[in-house]
């Protein structure tokens, strides 16, 4: 009989419990019971059909149960079978069972070595593998010990160099120093011999005025060897008095040096590994440090970071532009900025002003600090940026979405661009083309200016709120756009349907993009980090933790080793581009805050900026206290 014929009508399963109809059909039991509950009728013929007319098919049940049973052991494994013939009641002789038993754990024992060889083969790879990376790490190792053991020689035959040239230097100052000893006893004798002859020489015609000559060139030459013995004095008597300052200084240093070893080491070896073309800026380097016997280019630039790093410990406050002198208790200072040569900064915020400070005045006086030019504007300013070729042109984006270009002499407007549909975040100027400007808004788009026409040049779409763009200051075909998307968009605008590169790392909005050089860019995100990138390579190179910026524009300012930035505890980090960890950082503290003001907790420190190449900086919070902070030991 073929299966179909053993398949319940309803279900067109294997039939269960199997009933048969009046009209000789059979069922599974709960398929026909659950029809007649709706119709009365068989499924099969339409014959009127009621619960009372199905009766139990007990032979096809039966027959059914036998032919599942032996349709299961046709599939079931051998020992399923086996132990289905046990449970049956199989009869089997004790010698039988011994052979079966004997078979059993001959089998046992071939799985159990099948598995043992599997596992030391296993175990055999991982073993090669894990000797094999070993093998690897030790010519690292190796390697970079010997990278270690030529600089070793190298800084220790400079050492005695410089050893060797203080000794030759103390040698001829010693000469000196004897010589003037012995000019001055011969001066004595001098003086003496010339009183004398001039007692004798009164009433003599003309012989005054030889010796008057001869005093004159003898005192001369005294006075050249006194100089000369006042530097032998003063060089003789610094170290004695500056021995202690030095000592502290060096063990200030040594502290840091093992406080940060891991990052220094990591950069060490880095740099030691890259080639002198992978470097960032090999030019930089002192060309003295690379002409000496084995030292170097790497090695001069891991020491020129070292010895920088290890110089400065803290920011100390040479000036500050007191809350209640300037400003009012609401403003937020969004953005500062030093004009082209360093001479003027200016200030701007909620406050609807732009203020331009003379910085000179600012650092040597100490009275009520004005500012030199005060220029009112319509709507809130968000960023500032000076032209870097004419310098009394300074830029403005606002609130409103307008970008406005300003003449500082002249204390107006010179130029508004209103193309923005909403708030204008960022502005910057071009460094390599005086007249090209660039903005960044809320209405998704990038627009390039030109101070010589009235309409954008460029405009490009993207996706998300732009917060900051920054011309590369290598090209002005170049510009980094950070938004609100995460990400960094690096732009070259003669082909700007889609970007360069596309640097992803940061969590969150990418608040703030400032280029160290044309190929290092920065960059500051509300996720609380700072990233370094290089847009050559186009890598991520580090990562800087420390401060805290989760919601607010804090800053972001750099210099061509350090960044700079504001913390949402009212506190200025700073770190050095080559650690991740901060290098100092200062707390805007008690004496700019008032006792009693209950919203202390809240400020924030909102812009940041640096002298150009200096270790000076200019720092505001949210209340609109404002403090020049140099870098110090």
């Amino acid at each position: 009989m073929a299966e179909g014929d053993f398949l319940c009508p309803i279900c067109m399963q294997i039939i269960r419990d199997a009933f048969l109809t009046a009209c000789g059909h059979s069922f599974c039991y709960m398929c026909i019971v659950t029809h007649l509950q709706n119709k009365s009728d068989c499924p099969c013929c339409a014959q009127f059909l009621t619960p009372a007319q199905i009766f139990p098919n007990f032979l096809l049940d039966k027959f059914l149960k036998k032919a599942s049973a032996h349709q299961q052991s046709k599939i079931a494994s051998p020992v399923e079978q086996f132990r289905q013939l046990f449970e049956q009641g199989y009869d089997v002789s004790i010698k039988e069972l011994d052979s079966l038993l004997s078979l059993l754990l001959d089998k046992k024992r071939k799985l159990e070595q099948q598995e043992t060889k599997r596992n030391m083969q296993i175990m055999l790879e991982f073993l090669q593998c894990l000797r094999k990376q070993k093998v690897s790490e030790i010519d690292e190792v190796q390697n970079d010990l010997q990278r270690i053991k030529e600089d070793l020689i190298s800084v220790e035959k400079h050492r005695v160099d410089l050893y060797q040239a203080r000794d030759r230097y103390s040698m001829k100052l010693k000469m000196v120093s004897d010589d003037h000893v012995r000019k001055r006893s011969w001066t004595s004798s001098l003086d003496k011999d010339i009183s004398s002859q001039m007692c004798n020489s009164y009433d003599v015609q003309g012989s005054l005025a030889p010796l008057s000559n001869l005093l004159n060139e003898r005192e001369a030459d005294v006075e050249v060897k006194h100089i000369g013995m006042q530097s032998v004095d003063n060089f003789s008597s610094g170290p004695n008095s500056k021995s202690m300052s030095q000592s502290g200084f060096a063990v200030m240093r040594k502290k840091r040096i093992h406080a940060q070893f891991n990052e220094l080491q990591e950069f060490y070896l880095q740099r030691r590994h890259q080639p002198i073309d992978h470097l960032d800026n090999p030019g930089r380097i002192d060309d003295s440090a690379t002409n000496r016997e084995g030292y170097s280019t790497s090695l001069a630039d891991f020491q020129s970071v070292l010895s920088t790093f290890t110089r400065f410990s803290r920011l100390r406050v040479i000036a500050e532009l007191r809350h209640e002198d300037i400003f009012h208790s609401t403003n937020i200072v969004s953005s500062i900025e030093f004009d082209r040569d360093d001479e003027l900064f200016a200030t701007a915020g909620v406050s609807r002003h732009i203020k331009v400070f003379d910085y000179s005045s600012v650092i040597n006086e100490s009275d009520l600090h004005r500012p030199v030019v005060d220029m009112a504007t319509r709507s809130k300013l968000s960023c500032l940026s000076w032209n870097k070729f004419a310098k009394s042109t300074i830029a403005s984006s606002d609130y409103e979405g307008i970008v406005t270009v300003w003449d500082v002499d002249k204390q107006q407007s010179v130029m508004e661009y209103e193309e923005h549909e909403k708030r204008a975040w960022s502005v910057d100027f071009s460094r390599s083309e005086p007249s090209m400007l660039v903005s960044g808004s809320d209405d998704c788009k990038v627009k390039v200016w030109c101070t010589k026409q009235e309409a954008s040049v460029l405009s490009i779409d993207m996706k998300a709120n732009i917060c900051c763009v920054k011309y590369n200051p290598g090209s002005s075909k170049f510009i980094a756009v950070g938004s609100a998307d995460h990400h960094i968009h690096y732009y070259d605008l003669r082909n700007a349907s889609h970007p360069l590169h596309v640097f992803s790392s940061h969590t969150k909005a990418v608040s703030y993009v400032k280029f160290l050089s044309s190929n290092e860019l920065a960059s500051a995100s509300t996720d609380s980090t700072l990233m370094l990138w290089d847009v050559k390579e186009n890598c991520a190179v580090r990562t800087f933790r420390g401060h805290t910026n989760e919601k607010n524009f804090v800053g972001l300012a750099v210099t061509n080793e350090f960044l700079a930035c504001g913390s949402e505890t009212n506190e200025v980090f700073v770190y050095h581009k080559a650690i991740s960890k901060p290098a100092t950082w200062h707390k805007f503290g008690s004496l700019d805050i008032d006792d009693g003001d209950d919203d202390a907790g809240s400020y924030f420190i909102s812009a940041v900026c640096w002298k150009s190449e200096n270790p000076t900086m200019l720092a505001a919070n949210s209340r609109g206290t404002i403090k020049v902070m140099v870098l110090a030991s």
